[in-house]
């Protein structure tokens, strides 16, 4: 492996990552580490066949067992995109799980997103729990976030499983499923694109640019997520969809077939804020294009060609005059013009190391992870 901080432009040979990564490094072939890391870690262990039934199978029995006489057995997350929408489908019509579907209303949620949610909860006769967080909170930490100048934008994410995660101790549902899966996402995003779910740095850049006080959003710091909920209180993640065969064309079909699920386009396009952001700001602001490890992914697993991929790169995630109007309907919201919104993407870009941070212990937690088999997906 080599890397020269000078080096020119150069994209991997084998999916569509780039030197935008700043940290990225290619072999002799042009296979970027994103790539080799596949190869040699995730693949190799990656079971979505007969074994990854059968593991399945057991987890399933144990929450079934946990849950016997509880109203539900599990709780799942649902945002109305597609992983959480499959898995919810999943473990209620093919494991035979009762799960509390649970929803956390940001304010940023589309239509669309909200009519898929409704459509699989009434067929599927579930119950579901919404969480609806203060907007004026959520609109001053967001604020906050876009006068600070860092890429990562997106801290309605912490507040998501923050949300999940509390609910599911505080109310002794001990099993949570997650939609995360390999098939979809086994390219991580660099962490200078997407560092989102330090409490501490949230914290900070409130502390500089916030107005009010945060009294009620829900919060999860990396203690208390990885050490007390998880060891000290219980609380298991899981991941079914990397023990079944899962793709992103297969659980669509099944998904409109089944509840008539409308898609969204790209991935994470369910909301309006993550759309404007990924899709507009991020890749104008600092050059960071979602994409490029989302599609990364798809090519790995088989579900896209690389030269499919670079097409799709050289035009525009979504449509520019619908960009513009989601720009303007998010400056309304937060209560600025689009013209401040336009000046905070000319201002001077910073990153993560510009606040406080806990970035050691994140970097540590997943080298344990790592190291423990629980996290397989290249880190730096």
């Amino acid at each position: 492996m080599t890397i020269s901080k000078d080096r020119e432009y150069w994209v991997c040979a084998n999916c569509v990552m780039d030197t935008s990564d700043s940290l990225i490094q290619f072999d002799e072939r042009g296979f970027c580490d994103h790539c080799i890391n596949y190869y040699n870690n995730i693949l190799p262990s990656w079971y979505p066949d007969e074994q990854g039934a059968r593991e399945l199978a057991a987890i399933v029995e144990k929450i079934k067992q946990h849950g016997e006489y509880k109203s539900h057995d599990c709780i799942i997350g649902v945002s109305g995109g597609l992983d959480s929408s499959y898995l919810l489908y999943y473990a209620t019509e093919r494991l035979r799980l009762r799960p509390l579907a649970f929803f956390v209303d940001t304010g940023w949620t589309t239509s669309i997103a909200r009519e898929n949610v409704e459509g699989l909860i009434r067929s599927l006769k579930l119950d579901l729990h919404v969480e609806t967080v203060n907007w004026d909170e959520m609109k001053d930490l967001q604020l906050a976030h876009l006068r600070s100048q860092v890429p990562h934008q997106d801290v309605q994410d912490h507040m998501i499983f923050a949300a999940l995660y509390n609910y599911s101790v505080k109310h002794g549902i001990k099993y949570v499923l997650t939609g995360a899966n390999y098939s979809t996402e086994c390219v991580r995003e660099p962490i200078e694109w997407a560092y989102i779910n330090d409490l501490v740095q949230i914290r900070d850049i409130h502390r500089r640019f916030g107005s009010i006080p945060l009294k009620t959003l829900p919060v999860c710091s990396m203690f208390k997520y990885q050490l007390y909920y998880r060891y000290l209180r219980g609380m298991k993640v899981i991941k079914p969809l990397d023990l079944v065969p899962y793709t992103r064309e297969a659980a669509i079909s099944t998904l409109q077939d089944k509840f008539g699920w409308t898609p969204y386009g790209h991935k994470h396009y369910e909301n309006i804020f993550t759309r404007f952001y990924e899709g507009y700001w991020l890749i104008r602001k600092f050059g960071y294009d979602k994409r490029r490890p989302h599609f990364s992914s798809l090519i790995l697993t088989g579900q896209m060609t690389r030269e499919e991929a670079l097409g799709i790169l050289k035009r525009d995630p979504y449509d520019k005059e619908e960009a513009l109007s989601d720009m303007e309907h998010i400056a309304n919201k937060l209560g600025i013009s689009s013209g401040e919104l336009i000046g905070l993407m000319k201002d001077e870009n910073r990153t993560y190391r510009d606040y406080r941070n806990s970035a050691w212990m994140i970097k540590k937690a997943i080298e344990l992870a790592m190291l423990l088999g629980a996290e397989k997906r290249n880190f730096r």
